[in-house]
């Protein structure tokens, strides 16, 4: 399970061993109040007091984070990473800076930005390696991000390889065109070649056929012709 890490159950230990940090009255007071707000879901108040009390004092670390974290309640992700961000530069308690970073982390992951979650939950572990809820989402995020970036080859070599159908296609479809540019001439040679055979036999039938009605007239003549000697006879 991933879960927010929170300063708000060990907040009074924190103020008293800063106290220095935290001198105001009133800003300690904006923080109780947000911590009760934040303890009651009611997130809206809670991001009231917590804002006041940076009012009070903008370098207030636990300020900035509590912000954050009613922030994330709210959907409100960006604002909340921008708290986060504010606070791990301020911080220099080591073991208050793992649980920022762990926050980090745990926006990154819910975001799908595996890469920089394992910085994150890296960084969290850095300050606090004893952590052992860090160390899981550490685990989980870099298996997260070990089968993204398979995913991301497979899409990749899947379209590489369409691209490269749609290539073999488009040149198939262009020899087949250049083929059938060249078979045009050809079977219009052909067609004439056809054509000019089909012309020599009808010449050569009727100049065929005018030589027979010839003969026919001549040899009709010459029966004619014997007809008369005979008869003469």
């Amino acid at each position: 399970m991933i879960g927010l890490k929170k300063y708000i159950g060990t907040l009074l230990l924190l103020l008293l061993a800063t106290t220095s940090a935290f001198a105001q009255k009133a800003e300690r007071d904006y923080i109780r109040k947000g911590n009760r707000a934040y303890k009651d879901s009611v997130y809206v108040d809670a991001e009231v007091n917590y804002r006041k009390a940076l009012e009070d004092n903008p370098q207030s670390t636990v300020s900035m984070f509590n912000l954050g974290n009613t922030l994330l309640q709210q959907n409100k992700v960006q604002e909340a990473m921008e708290q986060y961000v504010g606070a791990a530069r301020v911080e220099k308690d080591k073991m208050n800076l793992a649980q920022i970073y762990h926050n980090m982390g745990v926006i990154f992951h819910a975001q799908k930005d595996y890469a920089k979650a394992v910085e994150a939950y890296k960084e969290s572990l850095r300050n606090n390696p004893k952590d052992d809820e860090t160390r899981y989402n550490l685990a989980l995020a870099q298996k997260m991000l070990k089968d993204q970036q398979q995913n991301q080859q497979n899409q990749n070599q899947d379209q590489s390889q369409q691209e490269q159908q749609k290539n073999q296609d488009q040149q198939s479809q262009q020899n087949q065109q250049q083929d059938q540019q060249q078979q045009q001439p050809q079977q219009q040679e052909n067609n004439e070649d056809q054509m000019s055979k089909e012309n020599a036999e009808q010449l050569l039938n009727s100049v065929m056929q005018d030589e027979r009605e010839v003969q026919d007239k001549v040899k009709k003549q010459q029966v004619i012709q014997g007809s008369k000697l005979e008869k003469d006879w």
